[in-house]
């Protein structure tokens, strides 16, 4: 089966609170259970958290951001990813991958243009993973991470890593 997004809500809840990244990686991104929080906390239509299911069996979880005020200033609107948790035992077999290239298609179709992501900077972060999806940093960090970004074209991103 192919994997496919499914919204947080009563029945998939307890689903979306199973996945756990690797304990190596557990410094690097925060657990579900803060992401559903802050989704909570934040204006409808920001936060866009979603279950990443293959068939019905969870394998992780995404959360992305939609036409945020960047620096609080009004001056720079984006939208990206916010959070990636791939499932331990489901990492290596393109969800992640997935999870990217499902994101970039919200936001085109949304009318944006940039996918934008921040990681752990060091070598135990996923720096490497979203340079071979075609992130590029931008120079910028945000909260001690690194900021890239994907220029959104006709949806083929991705596609070659």
């Amino acid at each position: 089966m192919a994997p496919h997004l499914a919204e947080i809500t009563p029945r998939t809840f307890e689903a979306a609170l199973g996945i756990r990244v690797r304990p190596d990686q557990e410094h690097a991104v925060e657990p579900v259970e803060r992401s559903l929080a802050e989704a909570y906390v934040h204006p409808a239509g920001v936060a866009w958290p979603r279950l990443i299911l293959d068939g019905s069996r969870p394998v992780g979880f995404l959360m992305a951001f939609f036409d945020i005020d960047w620096y609080g200033d009004g001056s720079v609107r984006r939208s990206g990813l916010w959070r990636l948790n791939i499932a331990a035992a489901e990492q290596g077999r393109g969800y992640g991958r997935y999870a990217v290239a499902a994101v970039g298609a919200e936001i085109r179709r949304r009318g944006g243009s940039d996918l934008y992501v921040t990681w752990h900077p060091g070598a135990d972060g996923p720096e490497d993973f979203y340079l071979r999806l075609g992130f590029r940093k931008n120079g910028e960090t945000s909260g001690g991470q690194v900021v890239g970004v994907l220029a959104l074209g006709d949806g083929t991103e991705g596609a070659s890593a």
